[in-house]
């Protein structure tokens, strides 16, 4: 299972969209009320849709690059290439980009944030890249992210994906796909969830891995206090 971006579990089968029930909240240890706002067949069916979007304004898809923000924008990266294969015959390369040295609240943090994966197959000089990110709130991320990316080349362009635009943006940034805009309170926890299942079926095993279930949830604002995204 990846770790989430927020906190929340997806069950196999997801509950229907907008749902209430009670999740757990991993930044606490605290139970809270929340809402189911997207469950596993929309989001999927929101990537299918966005994966459309994108082919529809790239002029061709030979230059597409689609780089994941860790951690929510990685299974979100993967379903979108698949989409994008089956739509257009090319599967475009998906890379992992880290932004934590680039952010800005570095230097009021008390201690560096850990470090996660980057992995960048190619160099992105006059490639059509397409930023993928579970959720975004303030822009600060993406900011960090199109800093970071200049250190693998030149883009033509970038563009952002987002699976949730819950507002509250600092930053003029822009979302080019949207899966859904969910209206939320500056308090408010949005929990995304995916798990990875093992390809050969073996959850022991270390092994590739495929999509699991999905699930992206609201919790009410009062119990945990989240950072910029």
């Amino acid at each position: 299972m990846t770790p989430p971006a927020a906190s929340g579990e997806a069950p196999p089968h997801a509950p229907a969209e907008t749902s209430s029930r009670t999740l757990p909240s991993e930044s606490g240890g605290l139970q809270r009320s929340g809402r189911v706002a997207l469950d596993d067949a929309s989001i999927r069916r929101a990537l299918m849709r966005i994966a459309h979007e994108i082919v529809e304004h790239a002029d061709g898809t030979d230059r597409l690059y689609l780089v994941a923000i860790p951690n929510g924008g990685v299974p979100l990266g993967r379903l979108l290439v698949d989409n994008l294969e089956s739509l257009t015959g090319t599967r475009p390369p998906l890379g992992i980009l880290d932004t934590t040295l680039y952010r800005d609240d570095l230097a009021t943090r008390g201690s560096r944030p850990p470090l996660r994966r980057t992995e960048m197959p190619s160099s992105v000089d006059d490639r059509v890249v397409v930023l993928v990110e579970d959720v975004v709130n303030t822009g600060r991320t993406i900011r960090a992210a199109m800093d970071a990316l200049m250190d693998f080349g030149r883009p033509s362009h970038v563009r952002v994906v987002a699976l949730v635009d819950r507002g509250h943006r600092e930053l003029p940034i822009k979302i080019d796909y949207v899966g859904k805009n969910i209206p939320t309170r500056p308090g408010d926890e949005v929990v995304f969830r995916a798990e990875l299942e093992p390809v050969s079926g073996d959850p022991g095993e270390d092994g590739p891995t495929r999509v699991g279930a999905l699930e992206l949830a609201v919790l009410e604002a009062g119990a945990v206090e989240g950072g910029s995204r």
